[in-house]
């Protein structure tokens, strides 16, 4: 059957994109739209694995890259099979819902005093930006659970996703695959230090540079007031 006699049929019975889906479940994912910068953002973690000098085997193939990993003992860690380990980034990232204007670090771990320490930078940065944060929306992983994030947060208002349901909070899971698409995995980079590096190029060319689909093919920047055209 030709792909223009299915679209037309999925679209006469108005059945749901292929991008309107959260990918695990195949459920069509309930979008939360915020009508100003700050009425909430959305905050989350990726735990992201280290590349191992020479590349890692999502862009050179399993043989290659596990070559490179068992080659690679620079961390000085070892396995109970003696296998190097290279570890982990924990990217942690806070997205306003309505302009989709992202902060984003590669962090050590997710502890509470991580990622109570991260809001306060992320919130600043906001501030900076011209965004006044009324609401939060995490998952509910212990360090968002714990007292220390609670006083980070101060008076701004904390949501909770409901438990076992991650794609409640759509727009950081969808900014998180886009960041692996374009830039975790884009392409081969030869060492760990080598891909952080790029890291904030690419973040700024999201914020101020790279097209929305859900903005109308405009960057997030350009719906915050006064900051379309900065930063260029």
């Amino acid at each position: 059957m030709h792909p223009s006699t299915v679209h037309r049929v999925l679209t006469r019975y108005g059945l749901a994109k292929l991008r309107w889906l959260d990918r695990p479940t195949g459920r069509v994912i309930r979008r939360i739209e915020s009508l100003r910068c700050g009425d909430l953002v959305h905050v989350d973690v990726k735990k992201l694995g280290k590349i191992p000098a020479g590349g890692g085997w999502r862009i050179l193939g399993r043989t290659a890259g596990n070559r490179n990993s068992r080659n690679d003992t620079s961390s000085g860690v070892k396995s109970k099979r003696y296998h190097p380990l290279h570890g982990h980034h924990f990217l942690h990232t806070a997205l306003d819902g309505h302009s989709r204007l992202a902060y984003s670090e590669l962090l050590t771990d997710e502890r509470q005093d991580t990622a109570a320490g991260f809001w306060l930078r992320a919130n600043a940065w906001f501030a900076d930006h011209g965004i006044t944060v009324r609401k939060v929306l995490t998952d509910n992983g212990s360090c968002y659970r714990s007292r220390t994030f609670a006083d980070a947060l101060g008076a701004v208002e904390h949501r909770r996703t409901r438990p076992y349901r991650p794609q409640t909070n759509g727009k950081v899971e969808r900014f998180h695959r886009t960041l692996a698409d374009e830039w975790a995995y884009a392409r081969l980079y030869t060492s760990d230090a080598e891909r952080c590096q790029e890291f904030p190029i690419w973040l700024h060319t999201y914020n101020h540079h790279r097209g929305h689909t859900a903005l109308g093919g405009q960057p997030p920047a350009s719906r915050v007031p006064n900051l379309s055209g900065q930063n260029s």
